[in-house]
C-alpha cells in the first residue's frame, strides 16, 4: 500500500502537531498527484496538519478516519467514488465534516453532496483563501459536533446513577412542572419532591434548570423516551 503523505508543523490557528491525537488534522483524497500535493502545501503553509490518500480504499486501510478535523474529498476517483463515501461514512455512523472538490460538478451532484452534509462543494481549481475558508468552516464544525457528542455520552453516564424516582422528578421538570404538580402526579409531598430535585440536579452537575434541559435534550432517545415505574 502507498504510504500517505503526512505533513505538520506547529499551527497558528487549528494545527499542531500531526501525532497529537486530539489536534484537528485535514485528510486528503484525491487521485491526482499534484492535486494532493498542491493541496498539503497550501494547508502546510499555515500551519494546518494534513495526511493524503490516492484512494478512499488507501484511507480506510489507514484508520484515521477517527481522528478530529475535516476531509477534502474528489467526486470522481477510481473505486468507490467521494459521493459513495460520504454516503458509506453516514452508514458507518461516522460524521466527518467533507468538503468536496472536483473537476465534474454539477448542479444535481452539489444538491445531493450537501442534503448528505457536505461542508462545501468546490470545482477546481479553486482559490486558496476559498478553500482555507472552507477549511476552517468544516474544522470548527467537526470540533462542535465532537464536543457534543462527548458531552452526550457525559450526561448519559451522570443520568444512568439517577434513581427511578429521580429520573421521574427530571422528566417532569425538564417538562415545565411545578412541584406542586410534580407531587401530585407522583403521589408523594412537595418537600420529597424538593428534595429529589435537589440530589438529582447535583447529579446531573446542573446549577440551573435551563442546563438540565440542555442535559435531557442531549440524552439518547431510548433514555427519555424510558418508562421509569
Amino acid at each position: 500500500m502507498t504510504e500517505p503523505l503526512a505533513y505538520a508543523q506547529p499551527g497558528r490557528e487549528i494545527g499542531r502537531r500531526l501525532d497529537d491525537d486530539l489536534a484537528p488534522v485535514v485528510i486528503v483524497v484525491d487521485d491526482d498527484d499534484a492535486v494532493r500535493l498542491s493541496i498539503c502545501e497550501l494547508l502546510e503553509s499555515v500551519g494546518m496538519a494534513s495526511l493524503a490518500f490516492a484512494s478512499t480504499r488507501e484511507l480506510l486501510d489507514a484508520d484515521v478516519l477517527d481522528r478530529p478535523g475535516c476531509m477534502i474529498l474528489d467526486v470522481r476517483m477510481p473505486g468507490l467514488s467521494g459521493l459513495d463515501f460520504q454516503n458509506h461514512l453516514a452508514a458507518s455512523g461516522i460524521l466527518t465534516s467533507i468538503i468536496f472538490l472536483t473537476g465534474h460538478g454539477d448542479i444535481p451532484m452539489t444538491v445531493q453532496a450537501m442534503k448528505a452534509g457536505a461542508v462545501e462543494f468546490l470545482t477546481k481549481p479553486a482559490r486558496d483563501q476559498t478553500l482555507l475558508d472552507a477549511v476552517n468552516r468544516a474544522v470548527t464544525a467537526d470540533l462542535a459536533k465532537r464536543g457534543e457528542a462527548r458531552t452526550a455520552r457525559e450526561n448519559a453516564a451522570l443520568y444512568q446513577h439517577l434513581t427511578p424516582r429521580e429520573r421521574q422528578v427530571m422528566r417532569a421538570v425538564v417538562q415545565g412542572a411545578l412541584n406542586k404538580q410534580i407531587a401530585y402526579e407522583l403521589g408523594i409531598t412537595e418537600v420529597t419532591v424538593k428534595l429529589h430535585r435537589s440530589s438529582l440536579m447535583k447529579k446531573m452537575r446542573a446549577p440551573f434548570v435551563t442546563h438540565l434541559v440542555r442535559a435531557w435534550q442531549s440524552l439518547p432517545a431510548d433514555l427519555r423516551e424510558e418508562l421509569v415505574s
